[in-house]
Parts: structure tokens; C-alpha cells; sequence
């Protein structure tokens, strides 16, 4: 994952999670990682080390989906776009599932003599502050982050990258692109530039996509339940991801995250008891793990289907909630929620607080 992917996590799921509390954005934003207790990415885009003995070694179903996604997606596709007739050509697919990465390209038709290669990318719903634009080098086999410049509009930005080719119609020069966005849905417009270093500018014809992410809904609950502490669970709810995409979400991952604190105590994983009703097995207890220095917790939710949800396909999750005899007696109320997401970012939230008596 690269540093600027790193640095605008955090501003993106929160434009997704609104009011959450901060401690519950440490525990779902790095869901698809190492630890589902793990702190929130610092400034500078690392992880810091957390040793509060908070048990961080739960294993979180998504990270192999993740980590088989991303050697999917470590060879870049060779194939030339456009025509014969255009001196640069752009391709790009007509939807961007939020939190995958999704194939583009660019074909140069023309000799470059260190030119350089300009995407102007206008955006409607989201910033494009929250894109993330690399190339593949082939020298080094890795992706790397295009440079990005200002333009003082949060939806025009604008990403270059160097280029010199010897290139002509009967030998075009390919280069491989990839683009993700990590905020919310709506559109794009990308307009494909080369100065070719010797004075002359050419445009590819503008493409448009659609930045795009699963339904999710909850039914069943509303937050604002009262539970009793050793009492009867919570009445069933279920959390239901529908792939409206037109792409496998690989690395889909759910997330059920907690967090309540009195005047002298705080919730502890032993407190709350989270079952998940898997068919054929009845309700079973997932574990909820504590959330690093903070008084928090959260729990991967058991997979219901095997292998990546495909175009059309849905996930249902059907949780319940009980509090134990053990939840210290100043704390009268939990703040709690889901999040769903696909490899490291989570894309949907919504809170699920109850009271406790």
C-alpha cells in the first residue's frame, strides 16, 4: 500500500462513517490488515507500533482474500488502446468499485523525448482529493504513485508522470495505469495529455466512470435498544452486502465494533457477548478482541459465502447482542455499529448504540 493511500484513508471513511466516534475508527479502519485492533495510520502514512496488550493477533478473515487480490492485480495488462490514428490513447472501464483497484492505460503513438504524460481528472460526488492514480514500472515491477499538482478545486486534480518512447503507429508504446478511489460514489472525466518535449501537445478523447460500491443495509435493528446485563440477547438483525458492481469484491470483509465507558470503568471484550447465526451451525460466538490503548472493541464476522462475492451475489450476516452479568455498573450505554469493506478500506458504516441497565 502506498503512502498517499495510507494519508487519505482516514479522511475518506470518514466521509463515509460521519459521527463515529474516533475510537470506533481506529478499530474498523484497519480491518483488512494485520489486526482488526490496530491504531489509525499517523500522519506521515505508518502504522505505529501499539503494545498496550490488546491482543492483536485475531486472525481477520479478509487478509488473505486482500493479499491474493493484490498479486491479482500485480501484472498489468499489455494490450495497446485506442487506434491507429490517435497519438495517445486512454483507456479506462466504465465503473470504479470503491476500494478496488480498477485496470487503465495509456498508448503513445508518437516519439516522446522526455515528455510528459498529464491526467486532467474532473470529478462529481467526491473530491478528487480522494483518488489514487499509479503506473506500473516495469524495471522495478512495481506500481507507483503518479505525481499529483493543485489546482485549487477539490474537483479538478491533476496527475503526471514522465515518459520517453520511441513510439509509432506500427509500434505503439504502452503504459499501465491503475485507479482507485477511496471516498463515495459518483462520476469521473479523464482527459489524456502528452507534451511530447519538443513543443507539441496531444489529447486523447475524454473517458467517464462511474465509481460504484456494493448495497449494504441493516434490518432488523435501529439502535436504541435497552439490554439487560446478564439478560436475554438482543432481538436478531441482519447486515445484507449486495454486489451491484459489476466486478468480484475479492476481499469483502464485515466488522461489528464496540465501545461504552462510565465515569470509573469501560467495556471489556468478556462484557458483551456477539453471536452470528451461520445455517447448519445455529448461533455461534465470535470473539470480540480489545482495540489497542483504547477501550474499544471489534470482531470480523464469520464469511457466509467462499471465495469473492460476485456481480449480483449477496452476503447476509445475522448477528445478536447480549450483555454479560460482568459490564461494569457505570456504564449505561455502548456506542456500536457495523462497517463493511473490501481489503483495507472500509466503504459503509452505521451505528447500532443500546443502552444497557
Amino acid at each position: 500500500m502506498s503512502r498517499r493511500v495510507a494519508q487519505r484513508r482516514l479522511p475518506a471513511v470518514r466521509g463515509v462513517m460521519g459521527s463515529v466516534a474516533a475510537v470506533a475508527a481506529g478499530l474498523i479502519l484497519v480491518a483488512g490488515t494485520a489486526g482488526t485492533a490496530a491504531a489509525v495510520p499517523a500522519g506521515d502514512g505508518t502504522r505505529p507500533a501499539v503494545d498496550c496488550g490488546s491482543g492483536q493477533e485475531t486472525k481477520q478473515p479478509s487478509a488473505a482474500a486482500a493479499a491474493a487480490a493484490r498479486a491479482a492485480t500485480a501484472e498489468p495488462p499489455a494490450a495497446a488502446t485506442g487506434t491507429a490514428a490517435e497519438k495517445i490513447s486512454y483507456s479506462l472501464p466504465s465503473q470504479l468499485p470503491i476500494g478496488m483497484w480498477s485496470p487503465s492505460g495509456i498508448t503513445l503513438r508518437t516519439p516522446v523525448t522526455k515528455g510528459t504524460v498529464r491526467l486532467d481528472v474532473r470529478s462529481r460526488g467526491f473530491s478528487t482529493d480522494s483518488l489514487t492514480v499509479q503506473r506500473y514500472v516495469p524495471k522495478t515491477h512495481k506500481w507507483t504513485d503518479l505525481k499529483t499538482r493543485s489546482t485549487g478545486s477539490g474537483t479538478h486534480g491533476v496527475f503526471t508522470f514522465p515518459v520517453t518512447a520511441s513510439a509509432s503507429a506500427a509500434h505503439p508504446h504502452s503504459v499501465a495505469l491503475r485507479i482507485q478511489d477511496l471516498d463515495r460514489p459518483g462520476t469521473l472525466t479523464v482527459t489524456a495529455s502528452v507534451d511530447d518535449g519538443k513543443g507539441r501537445t496531444y489529447r486523447a478523447p475524454a473517458r467517464t466512470a462511474t465509481a460504484t460500491r456494493p448495497d449494504v443495509s441493516v434490518s432488523g435493528r435501529t439502535g436504541g435498544e435497552r439490554l439487560n446485563r446478564g439478560g436475554a440477547p438482543s432481538a436478531p438483525f441482519t447486515l445484507t452486502v449486495k454486489n451491484t458492481t459489476d466486478r468480484p469484491y475479492p476481499a469483502l470483509y464485515a466488522t461489528y465494533f464496540a465501545y461504552g465507558a462510565g465515569k470509573s470503568h469501560a467495556l471489556a471484550p468478556k462484557d458483551l457477548v456477539l453471536q452470528q447465526y451461520r445455517p447448519g451451525h445455529g448461533w455461534e460466538r465470535v470473539p470480540l478482541v480489545a482495540g489497542g490503548c483504547d477501550p474499544g472493541m471489534s470482531a470480523a464476522l464469520l464469511p457466509t459465502a467462499k471465495g469473492p462475492l460476485a456481480p449480483g451475489a449477496t452476503a447476509s450476516y445475522r448477528l445478536r447482542i447480549a450483555v454479560a452479568a460482568t459490564a461494569p455498573r457505570d456504564v449505561s450505554r455502548a456506542d456500536a455499529g457495523v462497517t463493511v469493506g473490501n481489503g483495507d478500506l472500509s466503504f459503509f458504516h452505521q451505528e447500532l448504540p443500546f443502552a444497557i441497565r
